[in-house]
């Protein structure tokens, strides 16, 4: 009996440390060597904490993917690279990245940080009269070389290939709008969602026929809301069909904070659009409200 106990307690151990080295988070460059484009940048990455917008990154070089990958039992197949904002200078690396990626990862759902390159910050505050297709260009490089290793990397982390989306906050909304965009169909995302993000540079060119696409912003929103706004209309125009989800307060880069207002269940509209879109697939229903600890994951498929 105490033979059968032990080896009870064993297998339970094992399969516990199975499970966490499973979900335990890896940083992987992006790139196999200096990022193009960027060989000869001197600045110095560097991390602020306890800013208004929580922890934020500055400086980026050297871009990175943080994976979070769900517990096997509960993976649903899909993977979402996630693009903090802030302006192509700086990164909201947690209210939009780190955040984000725990609560789908919670779901079932493999999630990639994309800490991306930015443009050198020379002063404080948020620079005047910033040439945003210039300042974001490195980050849309850098979201289109994520997709690529995602892809690459699919079987060994339980993705389906044709299941790797992206989703992008402010000026991350406009990397992930270059990434989906782009000329290159099948390098595109399978799903892209702007959270108060879109071009806001020049109106780039929408091409047919595009992955669904998922938008969400606040109307009180005084930074993003025209720009946002435009992007959905000339989606409409092209023949695309996004959904919309504008609410009534929140205010810009609202990310995974709780202000007490609608904007506060974006991230639930996203996992319910996620599965009527049929991009969810798991071995078993699990409540959507499940707690931090609790095993979840979505439920769908994929037809």
């Amino acid at each position: 009996m105490q033979r059968a106990w032990h080896l009870r307690f064993c297998t339970a151990i094992t399969l516990w440390l199975l499970t966490c080295a499973a979900c335990a988070q890896t940083t992987l460059d992006l790139w196999p060597g200096a990022a193009p484009g960027s060989e000869h940048w001197t600045q110095q990455e560097i991390v602020a904490h306890d800013t208004p917008s929580g922890t934020v990154v500055i400086n980026v070089v050297r871009p990175t993917l943080t994976v979070y990958l769900p517990r096997p039992d509960q993976a649903s197949g899909a993977g979402v690279i996630i693009a903090p904002g802030g302006y192509c200078v700086a990164l909201a690396i947690d209210r939009e990245g780190h955040d984000v990626a725990r609560w789908l990862q919670q779901r079932g759902i493999a999630a990639f940080v994309l800490k991306y390159r930015t443009q050198e910050k020379r002063q404080q505050g948020i620079p005047k009269n910033l040439d945003m297709d210039q300042a974001c260009r490195y980050g849309i490089a850098d979201a289109i070389q994520a997709i690529k290793r995602v892809r690459q990397h699919a079987k060994e982390w339980r993705i389906a290939p044709d299941r790797v989306g992206m989703v992008g906050f402010s000026a991350g909304g406009m990397v992930t709008s270059g990434a989906l965009l782009q000329p290159d169909a099948a390098a595109r995302p399978d799903f892209a969602a702007l959270i108060y993000g879109a071009p806001f540079g020049t109106m780039p060119v929408i091409p047919a026929k595009l992955p669904p696409v998922f938008m969400a912003w606040a109307q009180d929103d005084p930074i993003a809301r025209d720009a946002v706004a435009r992007f959905y209309d000339a989606l409409l125009k092209s023949g695309v069909r996004p959904e919309a989800h504008v609410f009534s307060a929140g205010g810009h880069g609202f990310g995974m904070s709780h202000q007490g207002t609608s904007s506060d269940h974006w991230i639930e509209e996203f996992y319910h659009w996620l599965q009527a879109e049929g991009f969810l697939r798991a071995p078993r229903p699990i409540p959507i409200s499940a707690t931090p600890g609790e095993s979840s994951a979505g439920a769908g498929h994929r037809h």
